[in-house]
């Protein structure tokens, strides 16, 4: 749902009693009453609301006020919470922050860029995150210069906007970050980031073989998105990998490779103590669509997981009708 801000300030009995429940000495009964005035949805009582999130001296309010303006999208909503990034409470921060990602219409866009120059890095990553789903062309330019940012929560945040905007001219921004940044959590997001057509190969294969398991993992998910055919034997090398979720994502992107000579590689993990990955491994094996892994696959039919033998079970009718 939407409000204005656009109305007449609340008026008459109800009005003074919200009026007088807002004034009072409690924390608890004003914290109420900002609940019961969202609850009403009436955007004439909305300017009580940001009130009490711009104005009221107790933590434990303007938290609420900040997480109740959710159903609302007004420029003026979207301002108050902007500043309320910058709220001496972390809490009352964290929530205005919260409230600020689920934004969806980009009506209120030009709000939220205004606030990217900001000098706190809490406030520009805050804004960054609820630009990103927003998809906003003009993002791109401020995302770009956020990438340079000194603070690696903005510039996690910057790449993410600019994986959602999916532009061209993002690509070797993203790469250097994917494989120079010194925050290992900023290169995770920028290679996923990367998952688009035209990104450079080196780039992603470099990520493959970065020192944090969580960016090699995401080069993997990156690279079998983007059905890199070039890709197939680092991936393979990746199926030995000490982390089992870089060697999941591996196989996994092996099978949507459809790359057969990935199947010894892949027939050894079926053995894999961790029957998460043993799944995904069948379920790639299938993929493949060659006969000769319908014998591990049928001696793999008898593991202790079901959901192996699904997987398995799977796999075996996908080589039959290959």
């Amino acid at each position: 749902m939407s409000f204005s801000l656009q109305t007449q300030s609340p008026t008459g009995d109800d009005a003074a009693d919200w009026t007088a429940r807002l004034n009072s000495r409690d924390d608890a009964v004003r914290r109420i009453a900002v609940r019961e005035i969202a609850d009403l949805e009436d955007p004439d009582l909305l300017p009580l609301v940001v009130a009490a999130l711009r104005d009221d001296v107790s933590a434990v309010v303007r938290r609420e006020a900040a997480l109740l303006l959710s159903g609302w999208e007004d420029a003026a909503v979207v301002g108050a919470l902007c500043a309320a990034l910058a709220d001496e409470d972390e809490t009352v921060r964290g929530a205005a922050a919260q409230t600020l990602s689920g934004l969806k219409s980009g009506a209120v866009g030009a709000t939220l860029l205004a606030r990217l120059d900001h000098s706190h890095p809490f406030v520009r990553a805050a804004v960054l995150r609820a630009l990103r789903e927003l998809r906003l062309p003009d993002a791109l330019p401020p995302a770009l210069r956020a990438c340079a940012d000194s603070d690696a929560n903005v510039r996690r945040e910057a790449a993410s906007v600019l994986g959602w905007l999916k532009a061209a001219d993002a690509l070797p921004t993203l790469a250097a970050l994917a494989v120079a940044d010194p925050d290992a959590g900023v290169r995770r997001v920028a290679t996923g980031a990367l998952g688009v057509d035209g990104a450079p190969v080196d780039a992603l294969l470099a990520a493959l073989r970065d020192i944090a398991w969580q960016v090699r993992e995401e080069a993997a998910v990156t690279l079998g998105k983007l059905r890199v055919a070039g890709a197939a034997d680092a991936l393979i090398a990746a199926l030995g990998d000490d982390y089992w979720q870089v060697r999941l994502q591996a196989a996994r992107a092996l099978g949507r490779l459809r790359a057969r000579q990935a199947l010894p590689a892949l027939v050894t993990l079926l053995a894999h103590p961790i029957s998460n990955l043993r799944k995904e491994v069948a379920l790639s094996l299938g993929e493949l669509g060659d006969p000769a892994a319908r014998l591990p696959l049928q001696q793999a039919g008898a593991d202790a997981d079901p959901e192996v033998r699904k997987a398995v079970r799977i796999a075996l009718a996908q080589i039959d009708a290959a």
